[in-house]
């Protein structure tokens, strides 16, 4: 949604004043046709709250925003993250903040307006005029950054908000072949039975099921420099899940468009690195599939081979996401990299322990833990660090293979169950899965109801910090 934010415009734009209740209250006492207008809406600076002061033509002279107590930013950052409200709170016209906060800057601002912003239409004719939005004016500040990831952050929400008939194997193989172009990166796709020629059968057992229009595949995507150091990033990108044979409820099918979150953020973070250049080589790993029934479809009590030559038992057919990953991630190990995170819509157990907006995260490395949260916490885009518990891990054991994809019932973590199947694929070194929703069930101001992008923001800002 970048197109709402503009560095020039020959007009005046519409003043914004982001006030404190403490500066409200102050310009309320120095204004007294102010003061009882602010009274009629009342409007008293709390954090969010917009007053709209009418010119002599009845249209807006200017506005002001609250920030509340001004101590909000304690737990978001700088504080520019309310600037996702603004958007969500002002009508159509342009508009320019001309007083807030010494310690925001007006590309942290720029950046929040546009996720505020998003809305997702595609399916929505538009009869007569196209309805117009509020755009923000940010003068004397470089916006490259906050456009790109914006814009990042916008695929993400979109590709997830895109149903499955729309959003399949071939369309996101189609995104990540543009991004590779776009940004002069190497790209490999292995697809169908080809993957069992090249060592992906894991990938291909979950997929096989699915209509050969939509067959399943490995996309790969390198880009950077040989000498610099590697970052992994591995997407989960199951296009509808039906469970498979042990076939989920109707109700727990009905948001399955959403279980490609994993790739979906896999591709917008690595979209944000190359864009800015950072000073890494990046390798983008999304295996993709649809979890179909079929005759050819993988039962439960199956075993499977996978890449890394563990066998694995297949006890419930609805656990294919961490069998596709289970592939990805031991191709990661194969490049070395210095870093390696994986992204997935994984686990219902996830967003009991969290609920929908706050993902959890599993690494054994404390610093990169330190440096994950640092770096969500001024993002504002939060995330949650749960243990990879391994006693645990004796859940996976499996009575005629090597592991198997669903643990028993005594464990009852489920999201730590699976990352700890995860972590036996992972490579060596660095590594942090992140068990996302990538949705906002309710939609509320400057969070639109639908497709979300979570913590890619938070790992962006760290893995720029960390290879700096």
């Amino acid at each position: 949604m970048t197109d709402v934010i503009l560095d020039a415009w020959d007009d005046p734009a519409i003043p914004v004043h982001a006030l404190t209740e403490a500066a409200v209250a102050a310009a309320l006492a120095a204004d007294p046709v102010l003061a009882a207008l602010a009274r009629t809406a009342d409007f008293k600076g709390k954090a969010s709250q917009v007053l709209l002061v009418p010119g002599a033509d009845g249209a807006p002279a200017k506005a002001l925003f609250g920030l509340g107590s001004g101590e909000d930013g304690a737990s978001t950052g700088d504080g520019s993250a309310v600037f996702r409200i603004l958007a969500a709170r002002l009508p159509a016209g342009v508009f320019e903040v001309v007083e807030a906060p010494a310690h925001v800057a007006p590309a942290r601002i720029a950046l929040a307006f546009a996720l505020g912003s998003y809305r997702f239409d595609r399916y929505k004719p538009v009869r007569g005029e196209p309805r117009e939005r509020a755009r923000l004016l940010v003068r004397g500040a470089d916006l490259g950054e906050a456009r790109q990831i914006a814009q990042a952050c916008a695929l993400a929400r979109d590709m997830v908000n895109t149903p499955a008939n729309d959003m399949g194997p071939r369309q996101i193989e189609t995104i990540a072949r543009e991004i590779a172009e776009q940004y002069g990166a190497r790209i490999t796709v292995i697809e169908g039975e080809g993957l069992l020629e090249a060592g992906y059968p894991a990938i291909h057992a979950v997929g096989r099921a699915a209509d050969p229009t939509r067959a399943p595949r490995f996309i790969e995507i390198q880009w950077g420099a040989p000498e610099r150091p590697l970052v992994c990033i591995v997407g989960k990108g199951v296009v509808f899940d039906t469970g498979g044979l042990d076939i989920k409820p109707s109700a727990g099918m009905r948001l399955m468009k959403k279980d490609m979150g994993g790739a979906a953020h896999a591709l917008a973070l690595g979209r944000m690195i190359m864009a800015a250049e950072l000073p890494v080589r990046v390798a983008v790993l999304v295996p993709v599939v649809e979890n179909a029934i079929s005759g050819d479809a993988m039962r439960p009590g199956d075993v499977l081979d996978s890449r890394k030559g563990l066998s694995i038992e297949v006890g419930n057919t609805d656990a294919e996401g961490r069998l596709i990953l289970a592939d990805a991630l031991t191709r990661a190990g194969e490049l070395e990299p210095a870093l390696t995170i994986d992204m997935a819509t994984l686990t219902g157990a996830a967003r009991i322990a969290l609920g929908p907006q706050l993902p959890p995260y599993f690494t054994d490395d404390d610093d990169l833990a330190a440096q994950i949260e640092a770096a969500a916490r001024a993002e504002a885009d939060p995330v949650w660090r749960l243990p990879l518990w391994k006693p645990y891990a004796d859940a996976l054991e499996s009575d005629v293979a090597e592991i198997k994809n669903d643990p028993d019932g005594w464990a009852q973590a489920g999201s730590v169950t699976a990352a700890l199947f995860l972590q036996r694929f992972a490579p060596k070194g660095p590594w942090v899965h992140l068990d996302i929703f990538a949705w906002n069930p309710r939609g509320r101001p400057g969070f639109p109801g639908g497709g979300e992008a979570q913590a890619i923001r938070g790992l962006y800002r760290m893995i720029r910090e960390r290879f700096a």
